[in-house]
């Protein structure tokens, strides 16, 4: 048998080659914890970009005359490529280009019709559920529609059917042009519909912030109707949806901070129902239930992760203010007691309010409360109304439609809102029943 001589330089030579491919079969095996030095495996395939869409002239014709509605819905045809369909269309042309531009163009107006064109809404505090599940069948959707000749359908069919989106749109093609005021409130108040959930249930709560009103909702009827009190500018109510979970009459209510730092060195009299408590080193102002607690009688409870509920008042002088933009973001409602009992099985309230014992009562079904920023809406005899701006959002809002940047005339104070917990239904014990408000003052981005 031949002798293998090695030298000490060849040893080392192996034993590194060794080590190597062990070091390879591994991470071809398992992969490697270190990305920079891992062996590649198989790629995962990227997300499959869709190909263009084949248009025949039909389609083209049918696209152009759906881009031009679109200024019927206060959006502007220049955003779905108008005029290249307009030569395409002129000229007959069929091509590669001509496919990918037209495709380009229903995608982009599908989506702002079924989403809004606007996807920044938070810039707005405006935090509505909005599950658009058109949005996952959309290239699907879209072929078969070109396909089988009903691309105008399809395309109206992701459109708000409410009625009252309905009363804008008319309202907006029968306003003069030179009534701009009015014209941006109602385009304005047409993209949040687009944000809306295009179902909002058999029964809910709707309470509209401009014309500080609540209304108990049966389908397209107004049950009730309610007075309310809204956030000050300083302190703005956010537009949410939320599922009421209890009603608590006769609550407790744990100062916020907010109120407490406004009442530095001011002290909460006993005599007023206020108590002290100090839990986890950490000190607390509560105020007992009673005719001088802050939430009155009733509070609607409506887990959020923004801490906004529903409340009485011993304030009631506020119901008869013009402008009732002042509370600290939640929502003050005249006759609240009538709404809870509107919202329970009959004699539930008042037999709790018989006394000032804290009641819990649950919700025996889901009812939604939307909380909502419309500036333009029909009235009860179908006419739209316009109303005051009490955050000044509009012109903001309209701007970034426009692609227009938009400066304010003076700095206006916002809100950076920090995400709370939502915490359990108000008890007599601990101090956990009021969620506090997490209020931060910063400033809007401009466009």
């Amino acid at each position: 048998m031949a002798r293998i001589s090695l030298t000490r330089a060849g040893v080392l030579a192996l034993l590194a080659c060794a080590a190597l491919a062990v070091v390879v079969a591994v991470s071809m095996r398992f992969g490697s914890a270190n990305p920079a030095t891992q062996v590649p495996l198989a790629a995962a395939p990227a997300p499959a970009v869709p190909a263009p869409l084949h248009w025949p002239a039909d389609g083209l014709r049918q696209l152009l005359a759906a881009v031009e509605a679109s200024r019927d819905e206060g959006l502007l045809p220049a955003d779905y490529r108008h005029d290249a369909l307009a030569d395409a269309v002129k000229s007959g042309r069929s091509d590669a280009a001509v496919d990918r531009l037209a495709t380009d163009s229903a995608r982009a107006l599908a989506r702002d019709y079924a989403d809004g064109h606007i996807h920044q809404r938070a810039r707005f505090d405006w935090h509505v559920g909005h599950p658009a599940a058109a949005l996952a069948t959309l290239d699907f959707d879209l072929a078969k529609a070109l396909k089988d000749g009903t691309l105008d359908a399809y395309l109206r069919g992701l459109l708000p059917q409410d009625t009252r989106y309905l009363a804008l749109k008319a309202a907006l093609r029968d306003t003069p042009s030179d009534e701009t005021a009015r014209i941006t409130h109602i385009r304005a108040s047409m993209e949040r519909w687009r944000w809306m959930p295009r179902t909002l249930g058999d029964d809910y709560v709707w309470v509209n912030v401009p014309t500080y009103t609540l209304a108990l909702m049966h389908g397209d009827t107004t049950v009730a109707k309610h007075v309310v009190v809204v956030g000050a500018p300083k302190t703005p109510t956010p537009m949410l949806s939320a599922t009421i979970g209890s009603i608590i009459v006769n609550p407790w209510w744990t100062l916020p901070p907010t109120v407490l730092h406004e009442g530095q060195g001011k002290r909460y009299a006993a005599a007023r129902g206020f108590v002290y408590v100090t839990i986890g080193g950490k000190a607390y102002v509560r105020q007992k239930p009673g005719p001088n607690n802050a939430l009155g009688r009733v509070k609607i409870d409506m887990p959020n992760p923004y801490a906004i509920y529903l409340h009485d008042t011993p304030a009631k002088w506020a119901f008869g203010k013009p402008e009732r933009a002042l509370s600290h973001g939640c929502i003050r409602v005249q006759g609240i007691s009538t709404l809870a009992g509107d919202l329970t099985a009959p004699g539930t309230i008042s037999d709790a309010m018989a006394n000032l014992t804290t009641h819990t009562v649950p919700m025996q079904k889901d009812v939604p409360v939307y909380i909502v920023y419309f500036t333009a809406a029909p009235d009860a005899d179908g006419k739209v109304v316009t109303y005051g701006d009490p955050y000044d959002r509009d012109a903001e809002l309209v701007a970034a439609l426009d692609h227009r940047r938009y400066r304010r005339a003076a700095p206006v104070a916002a809100i950076k809102r920090s995400l709370v917990t939502p915490k359990r239904d108000s008890t007599t014990n601990g101090v956990s029943d009021e969620p506090e408000r997490a209020e931060n003052p910063g400033t809007i981005a401009t466009y």
